[in-house]
């Protein structure tokens, strides 16, 4: 992380302690709520870090770049490294389940978006939400 640390500075910015602690936090999970994140800084052996400071580490990395949320529900975002989007979140209604798609499984419906209404659209942030094959067998 000191590298990371070392760029920012160069840009003016900076990765202060407990954003590192929030970023790191946010690598072990992979994907988590602000709610989990927090458990996971507050089970790093560090000293406490107060909810609010967790929230305003994942907007401020979310600002640095290093950090991007999707809404995998009607609940609260879930965040994940930045270079962790390369794939469309599918949510199963039913059990709850999250799974991955690559980003390429969308292209067609990117293109089509971009040729119909100009609209360029970002499904690195996306959730799609139907039945995951076992909901869909077990129907």
């Amino acid at each position: 992380m000191s590298e990371l640390g070392e760029r920012l500075r160069a840009q003016g910015k900076r990765l202060t302690p407990q954003r590192e602690r929030v970023l790191a936090a946010v690598r072990a999970l992979g994907h988590g709520t602000p709610e989990e994140i927090a458990e996971q800084v507050a089970g790093d052996g560090g000293a406490a870090v107060p909810a609010s400071t967790v929230y305003r580490s994942l907007e401020a990395l979310q600002e640095l770049g290093l950090v991007s949320h999707t809404h995998v529900d009607h609940r609260a975002p879930s965040y994940h490294l930045l270079e962790h989007a390369t794939h469309v979140h599918v949510v199963c209604r039913r059990c709850g389940s999250v799974g991955e798609a690559p980003l390429e499984i969308a292209d067609v419906l990117v293109e089509r978006l971009d040729a119909r209404l100009g609209f360029q659209a970002d499904v690195a942030h996306a959730a799609i939400h139907g039945l995951c094959r076992s909901c869909r067998e077990g129907s």
